[in-house]
């Protein structure tokens, strides 16, 4: 179909406040908003102040009250464990009422903050579902995370009150939560009151006496009582949760929600972004730990009456690369939306695509890519395989939902490779200098998006409006900065190339480690690669690359490496300086699958380096450094 898209992003730009007063009229409120955005609120003004509302309510209740109650909700699948499990909206609220009900009678109410650091299992959507049907604020942090980044967090937020699990599974391992939360609250000068532990079958926690509580019991004795928990009316400028970003160090940054723009924009994204609707199955395959689950997990699929699919397990090796077709097949998913880095894992493993042929996708709409830069070597090759659209999109935790995207809902438009497309209605994207100016189309530069931010975005950090103030606003005065690198074309299409950080400054040359990879990944013996900018007394820097080959190659990696090298030189030019370039077995990336170009970097520049708290695996990087050390780079260890 033809696309509304250019309609109904004239329409936003010609009358923002209208646009999003219409959006809202989606949402439940027991209280109007006093007018649609108070510029004169907040850092940069705020959505929808006076209205109340409750983001549970309009989660689970709404759905109910219109008679949905008996649908699916939540589908867990975890192939850690071959658990299987199904709840509808009605189960769910059930779930949520009996631990909000056990969360009151430890004495948390509206306001107080609680830490969620749990795995992939159903509690742990409960677990924030409770937090907002009570009013309190949520803050998950990723199952597993280290002691002291913990204790910071129990820290900078002030918890009351912990929700954990006793382990978290990882393929070949199971990771014990408790001992680190116990260690944690050891280090924190905030000492939360009571700590809700789900005992699983794979390894039990030792509960401390007075402290520690079984979280099942605590649920079915407040079950037996049949309480009723009615939903807390909050302010919808009021934070539903703090989620602290990754990677931080010393203060940590935590991105404040609120409850009522947060609501608007997710429910607007489902239905005109991601082109789901109401009743069908939407899955994005992340972690809670993550904006990601956040957004498109637990609040973006209920708000809008979808059912989402909770998944514990990795896209290779649980138990092959033919796992996410097969999740996509049983529970009849329309669309599924995750990171690049899982793809180019699935490729690796299964180059030509064989697994996909297994399952029946007859009914599979749409991938969605988000979270690291998709390359287009990557799209191709799922759309071959997938023979739907496979759309990159990007945002950030701080905004909580997409800035760019491929409008589904709204009639797609034509494909550029390597470019997210146009901004959603509420960003103004610019490009703009380092010295505030804005750039010609099609030239690098930094990219920024127009105050005031829209629904759904960061209000500011906890407890840190001047940090926040001097991270985000201060260099660009009027916008956001975003701390990304890229173009905007004749077209308005935008193209993220890396994070700023990540431009190589080359004897005078700025080089986007985005463009040098693209080029790199079109290699038919590469699986991924990663680009980084290494000192050099003569250039400044040059930049270095990282090649990870496909499972089914035997060539020699000399030659491969030679190739690689030739092909950035044809393509981009012998400005590009690029003549380093090795091949390793991994490349050391979050989590989340972030690659963590900034370690290797100091890795490379033998500059003292701290082990990322959020890694996936310490063991990467000691590869890498042989490998950097081998070619004569990197002699600094970790701090």
């Amino acid at each position: 179909m033809q696309s509304r898209y250019s309609d109904v992003y004239g329409f936003w730009k010609r009358d923002p406040e209208d646009f999003w007063r219409r959006a809202a009229e989606a949402i439940d409120w027991f209280r109007p908003a006093d007018r649609v955005f108070a510029p004169d609120q907040g850092v940069y003004g705020r959505w929808f102040p006076g209205a109340e509302t409750n983001t549970c309510h309009n989660c689970l209740d709404r759905h109910i009250d219109a008679g949905r109650g008996d649908e699916r909700a939540l589908i867990y699948d975890s192939p850690m464990t071959g658990a299987k499990k199904f709840y509808s909206y009605g189960e769910v609220l059930a779930e949520v009422t009996a631990l909000a009900s056990v969360m009151q009678s430890l004495g948390i109410g509206k306001g107080d903050r609680v830490i969620i650091y749990m795995p992939m299992i159903p509690e742990a959507v409960f677990s924030m579902l409770a937090c907002a049907r009570i009013g309190a604020v949520h803050s998950v942090v990723f199952g597993g995370f280290a002691a002291h980044e913990l204790a910071t967090r129990i820290d900078d937020s002030e918890a009351r009150l912990v929700l954990t699990a006793s382990c978290g599974l990882e393929p070949g391992r199971t990771v014990a939560y408790k001992p680190l939360l116990d260690h944690a609250i050891e280090l924190a000068t905030a000492k939360p009151m009571h700590c809700l532990v789900v005992q699983r079958d794979e390894l039990k926690a030792e509960l401390k006496p007075g402290r520690d509580i079984d979280f099942a019991k605590a649920v079915a004795a407040e079950k037996a009582k049949g309480t009723v928990v009615a939903c807390v009316p909050v302010k919808a400028t009021d934070p539903l949760y703090v989620l602290y970003t990754s990677g931080t160090t010393g203060q940590p940054k935590g991105v404040v929600r609120d409850n009522g723009g947060h609501m608007v924009a997710l429910h607007w994204s489902m239905r005109n972004l991601y082109g789901v609707k109401p009743g069908e199955v939407f899955w994005a395959a992340s972690d809670i730990g993550w904006v990601v689950g956040h957004s498109y997990i637990v609040y973006g699929p209920l708000l809008a009456g979808n059912a989402t699919v909770l998944f514990e397990g990795k896209p290779v090796g649980t138990p092959d690369a033919g796992t996410f077709w097969r999740v996509v097949s049983e529970h009849n998913v329309k669309v599924l939306f995750t990171a690049p880095t899982a793809f180019r894992a699935i490729r690796r493993d299964d180059p030509t695509g064989e697994h996909a042929a297994k399952y029946d996708l007859s009914g599979f709409r749409a991938l969605f890519l988000a979270g690291e830069r998709a390359d287009p070597e990557t799209i191709k090759w799922a759309e071959k395989v997938l023979n739907v659209p496979v759309i990159d999109h990007w945002w950030q935790t701080e905004t909580g939902w997409p800035v760019a995207g491929n409008p589904v809902g709204l009639g797609l438009l034509p494909m550029k490779y390597g470019s997210p497309t146009v901004p959603m209605p509420g960003y103004e994207v610019e490009v703009l200098d380092d010295a505030g100016h804005p750039v010609p189309a099609g030239t690098l530069g930094n990219i920024v998006i127009k105050l005031p931010l829209p629904p759904g975005c960061l209000v500011s950090f906890w407890n840190a409006d001047e940090r926040f103030r001097h991270a985000c606003l201060e260099e660009f005065p009027g916008y956001y900065k975003t701390a990304d690198a890229g173009i905007v074309d004749d077209d308005g299409y935008i193209f993220v190339m890396a994070r700023t950080d990540d431009i190589i400054n080359c004897a005078g040359h700025r080089l986007s480690t985005g463009a040098i990879e693209e080029v790199c990944a079109t290699h038919p013996d590469v699986a991924e690669c990663a680009v980084i900018g290494i000192a050099d007394a003569l250039k400044g820097q040059i930049p270095c690359g990282f090649l990870v080959l496909k499972n089914n190659v035997s060539r020699e990696t000399a030659l491969i490496e030679t190739e690689v090298v030739t092909l950035v030189r044809d393509e981009i030019g012998p400005v590009a300086a690029f003549k380093t370039v090795m091949v390793v077995q991994r490349l050391p990336k979050t989590r989340s699958g972030k690659i963590l170009r900034g370690t290797m970097q100091k890795i490379a520049d033998g500059m003292p380096w701290k082990m990322p708290a959020t890694i996936d695996d310490p063991v990467i990087l000691d590869e890498i450094t042989a490998v950097l050390r081998a070619h004569g780079h990197g002699q600094a260890l970790a701090s």
